[in-house]
């Protein structure tokens, strides 16, 4: 039947795209989060991040990797944490829980927490 393919066609185009980012609005910056692994994987080395500071407008953009607890076998990842991304000796981790952690050679320059927008 024709409408039949036409359906199938479309959902076959939706589970093939990439997945639309998830950003993560705090008091002071929005992030949009996108992984860029296929479908399926449980952890993923190449992920996007472009935040926007609300104050100064600035932006910046970073790849980093997904971060997942590792189960009783230490190999095996069994929780989603969030993700991380290096910048030289800065480090910006995005928890799960919605918190933006910034962190400099051991100090924290910006931890604070917000909601995520899935969309």
């Amino acid at each position: 039947m024709p409408g039949s393919r036409i359906l199938l066609t479309a959902i076959v185009f939706l589970l093939a795209s990439p997945a639309v980012a998830d950003t993560l609005v705090t008091e002071n910056y929005t992030i949009e989060i996108q992984r860029n692994c296929g479908e399926g994987y449980v952890t993923c080395d190449d992920v996007s991040y472009h935040s926007k500071s609300h104050k100064s407008g600035n932006q910046l953009r970073l790849t980093g990797k997904t971060l997942s607890r590792m189960c009783a076998d230490r190999e095996t990842p069994c929780q989603f944490i969030g993700y991380e991304f290096k910048n030289g000796n800065t480090t910006y981790t995005v928890f799960d829980s919605g918190r933006l952690l910034v962190e400099r050679n051991g100090k924290t320059l910006v931890d604070e927490t917000g909601e995520w927008t899935y969309q």
